[in-house]
């Protein structure tokens, strides 16, 4: 009984794909054109998505030297700078406690003080005032 179940299966699934197989030979034959618009609409559509990252990358600036006598009148500390440069970066406090090996509240703490250091009462006001003072490129 099962030996019969299971040829039966396979016979139909067989003609299931020759069917289809019918079908994709017939849509390809009557709707050629189109066929090769599309592929050609994929490979500009590819080359577009290329170009678009390959432009929007961003750019490295050449040559960026940090402020260091801002930084020491400020007193940021090694671990402050880092942080800082994360939160430039876009970085939740889980991701910089991650990237830097600390507890998020440590993130926290640190974040804090950069405000209090930088009278900043928030993260792109602190990115913004670090700019400024050339601490963070």
């Amino acid at each position: 009984m099962v030996r019969t179940v299971v040829i039966y299966g396979l016979v139909l699934a067989l003609g299931a794909v020759a069917l289809q197989w019918m079908q994709y030979q017939f849509w390809t034959r009557t709707h050629a054109m189109e066929l090769w618009i599309g592929l050609i609409a994929a490979g500009f559509l590819g080359l577009g998505v290329w170009i678009g990252a390959w432009a929007l990358r961003p750019k490295v600036q050449a040559g960026f030297e940090a402020n260091e006598t801002a930084a020491e009148r400020l007193g940021l500390t090694r671990r402050e700078r880092e942080v800082l440069g994360l939160l430039a970066a876009g970085k939740s406090n889980k991701e910089i406690a991650g990237k830097l090996g600390l507890s998020p509240n440590t993130v926290k703490t640190h974040i804090a003080r950069l405000y209090e250091k930088l009278q900043a009462v928030r993260r792109t006001d602190a990115v913004s005032r670090a700019r400024a003072l050339r601490l963070i490129p």
